[in-house]
């Protein structure tokens, strides 16, 4: 099939990276090409976000848009994919029957085969089950835009947090093998990337398989990993966990000096007692005190954070 396909995104660093690894899908399985703007493609697909601030009003209220392009151009499919699809799944295709494809984070490899089936069947296809690293073996070789790019080297969380969705929506943490990761840098800094961000829900949580049956590679040996390949200049990484912030990352910090001078780790609250309501599995003096270490590492580092209030 010959055509165009546009992707609307919401969220987070991760949802970034898995719209443009829908475009390498569609790019490699259907020969699609992205279109400029949502008129002129003939696949219309949303990323969603479940996480942000009235996520599924901004899903229905692009979908009525997306409607009417349908209306004058019923050949166009349309798809919703993401966080917000895995929760509502197929209640999506009932509210809004003209949804051809609803799709999870874990199964946008998918869509080749759920295009085919689409077509063949004439009825929308709903797969938002959790495959988990089926999704990176299947996946096709990444396309590089400029100097820099998203890897992500884990999904899902495993600490459900009293407030978050995550668990629920990407499933509990899976971790790609280390040369899975390191195969994929290798063919983007080919293509001239230069600065890396490793990505996952709680990517310091990575305990990605060797191949030689040795214990499994952490963050911290992994980002060392990354920087003795010829080509790679900055490393960067997002979302950590602070229970995961291990001596490994820190050593990470201490004699890598490809690895940026920031961190972004989310404290969430300064109260005991409202951590141990979030179910976060630490308390403040803990915190406090992996970020003394931390910074007798690397003096001129820049923290940031994320902080609940209301």
């Amino acid at each position: 099939m010959s055509g165009r396909y546009f992707i609307k995104t919401f969220g987070c660093q991760m949802n970034e990276y898995d719209s443009s690894r829908m475009g390498d899908v569609l790019a490699a399985a259907e020969g699609l090409e992205p279109a400029p703007d949502e008129a002129s493609a003939d696949i219309l697909l949303m990323n969603t976000c479940s996480v942000r601030d009235k996520a599924e009003d901004k899903v229905y209220s692009l979908l009525g848009h997306w409607r009417l392009i349908k209306q004058e151009r019923p050949h166009v499919i349309i798809g919703v994919g993401g966080c917000v699809a895995s929760q509502e799944g197929e209640a999506i295709t009932q509210r809004a029957p003209y949804v051809d494809l609803v799709f999870g984070p874990q199964t946008i490899h998918r869509l080749p085969e759920m295009l085919k089936a689409l077509r063949s069947t004439g009825r929308p296809q709903v797969d938002v089950s959790f495959p988990e690293i089926e999704k990176f073996d299947r996946l096709p070789a990444p396309r590089a835009e400029g100097a820099t790019a998203f890897v992500s080297i884990m999904e899902g969380c495993s600490k459900f947090c009293s407030y978050c969705v995550v668990p629920y929506t990407r499933g509990e943490e899976v971790s790609r093998p280390a040369a899975s990761v390191l195969e994929e840098i290798r063919g983007l800094v080919a293509q001239g990337v230069g600065e890396i961000t490793l990505l996952g829900q709680n990517v310091n949580a990575y305990e990605g398989a060797r191949e030689d049956g040795a214990p499994p590679m952490d963050l911290g040996q992994l980002i060392r990993a990354i920087a003795a390949m010829p080509g790679v200049e900055r490393i960067r990484f997002t979302t950590s966990h602070p229970v995961n912030f291990n001596d490994s990352l820190i050593e990470a910090f201490a004699h890598t000096r490809k690895l940026v001078d920031h961190l972004h780790l989310p404290v969430q609250s300064g109260s005991d007692r409202i951590l141990a309501l979030m179910r976060r599995g630490y308390t403040a003096l803990e915190f406090k005190q992996k970020l003394r270490r931390l910074r007798a590492v690397r003096p001129e580092i820049s923290i940031s954070t994320d902080i609940i209030v209301g």
